[in-house]
C-alpha cells in the first residue's frame, strides 16, 4: 500500500513536470509549445505552432496515462507514459541537432534550456514511479489463493442465545449441546439383572456347586407313592 502511494506521487510529479515543460524555453529562447508535432517527424522548421498541435499534445496524453495508471494501479500504463515522454523528447533532440548542425548547452540562453530538462526529468520520474508501484495483479491473486485455502464450512454454528437450526434435520429448537466433545453413549436396556436380589421377583436356584445342593428349594422332589 505504501509503495503504491509513493509510486503514484512520484509518477504524478513526473507528469506535472512533463506537461509544464513545453511552456518553458527549449532551445535558443524558443519554447516547447512552438514546435509542431509534425516537425518531429518531418524536420524542425521556423513555423510557429498552435498549442494543441505542438509537442504539448503527446505530453498531455502521457499525463492522462499516468492518471489512469494511478487509479487502476497499473504499472504498465505509468511506464508507457514515461516512455512516451522520453521518446518524444529524444526525437526532438535528434531533429533539433539535425536542424542546427549540433546540440549545445550554454548558460547565456543559447543551446538546450530548462524545458528539455523538465521533460527528461518528467519521463524519468514516471519510470521510477512505475518501479515503485506494486500494482494490483499480485495482490488480487494472493487474496484469491487465500480464499481458496480457507476451509469452507457448509453450516455455521448458531450463537448461543439464538434458535438453533443445526443440520442435518434443520429443526428449530434451543441448543443443548454446549460441550465441544461428543455426548456419551447410553447402554441399551436389557432387563433386570438376574443376579441382583433387588430386581429378582422370584426365588432362584443356586448355581451348581454352591452349598453343594443343586436341587430346587421351592419345589423339592417328592417320594413316589408306595403302591
Amino acid at each position: 500500500m505504501i509503495r503504491n502511494i509513493l509510486g503514484s506521487l512520484v509518477a504524478l510529479a513526473g507528469a506535472a513536470s512533463a506537461v509544464l515543460s513545453p511552456f518553458r524555453d527549449w532551445y535558443d529562447g524558443r519554447a516547447g509549445q512552438d514546435y509542431r508535432v509534425r516537425d518531429l517527424f518531418e524536420g524542425i522548421t521556423a513555423t510557429e505552432s498552435g498549442v494543441l498541435v505542438s509537442i504539448l499534445l503527446p505530453f498531455l496524453f502521457a499525463a492522462l496515462l499516468v492518471i489512469a495508471g494511478v487509479v487502476l494501479r497499473s504499472r504498465i500504463a505509468v511506464a508507457l507514459a514515461g516512455l512516451v515522454v522520453l521518446g518524444f523528447t529524444i526525437l526532438w533532440m535528434v531533429r533539433q541537432g539535425q536542424a542546427a548542425g549540433s546540440l549545445t548547452v550554454g548558460g547565456d540562453g543559447a543551446g538546450l534550456q530548462v524545458g528539455v530538462v523538465n521533460a527528461l526529468a518528467g519521463g524519468v520520474l514516471m519510470l521510477i514511479g512505475a518501479l515503485l508501484m506494486r500494482g494490483r495483479g499480485r495482490g488480487v491473486a494472493r487474496a484469491r489463493r487465500e480464499r481458496e485455502r480457507e476451509p469452507v464450512e457448509p453450516y455455521g454454528a448458531p450463537p448461543a442465545d439464538q434458535v438453533d437450526m443445526w443440520p442435518p434435520t434443520q429443526e428449530p429448537g434451543m441448543s443443548t449441546n454446549t460441550s465441544p466433545w461428543p455426548e456419551p453413549e447410553v447402554d441399551p436396556y436389557t432387563g433386570p439383572d438376574p443376579h441382583d436380589p433387588r430386581t429378582r421377583s422370584y426365588p432362584q436356584a443356586p448355581p451348581p456347586g454352591r452349598d453343594g445342593d443343586p436341587r430346587d428349594p421351592v419345589h423339592p422332589p417328592q417320594r413316589p407313592p408306595e403302591g
